[in-house]
């Protein structure tokens, strides 16, 4: 966890890694980026009938299933923490569709309900922010140099471009 204060107000952004893609695939990290800059990020332990593994996801993400066996908290913990953390609030994330799927799994598994909201990132650019995107992420991304590719760095990434195009540098 690590905290860095954030000069203007930003939303929460959550980003998912996940075994791989399809109706199989299931979390394995989940990490986000609070408004006042504080991060979260866990790896999450595979339940016993999560079993699907795309390569290519792992050569991505660079999590090897074991280290989630290793490493990763329970499932019914990670819905805890994450609830505790985000109840009541609007949560954001650029890979939506992948990610409210993946939540879904993840709170299936735990027996328990999401207490925050899932929207698309999308829903806070204008035409002309949701242009400039990318180029703008390239920048932001540039600018921080080399950043492992998890879920808390993409988050923060992600918190960062949104305040980049609605502020400037």
């Amino acid at each position: 966890m690590s905290h860095i204060p954030l000069a203007h107000p930003a939303p929460t952004v959550l980003d998912v890694e996940a075994s791989g893609f399809g109706r199989n695939s299931y979390p394995i990290e989940i990490g986000f980026v609070l408004p006042n800059g504080h991060a979260y990020c866990t790896l999450i332990r595979p339940e016993t009938h999560w079993t699907h593994w795309d390569a290519q996801a792992e050569a991505t993400h660079h999590i090897p299933r074991a280290l989630l066996v290793e490493r990763g908290l329970a499932v019914p913990d990670v819905a805890r923490t994450i609830n505790a953390q985000l109840a009541g609030q609007t949560v954001y994330s650029d890979g939506w569709a992948n990610d409210y799927s993946w939540l879904g799994a993840l709170f299936d598994a735990a027996d328990m309900s999401p207490a925050f909201r899932l929207e698309n990132l999308r829903a806070l650019l204008d035409d002309q922010q949701a242009d400039q995107w990318h180029t703008v992420k390239a920048l932001v991304s540039s600018e921080r140099g080399v950043q492992r590719h998890r879920a808390s760095a993409d988050a923060r990434l992600l918190q960062l471009t949104l305040l980049r195009l609605r502020h400037g540098p």
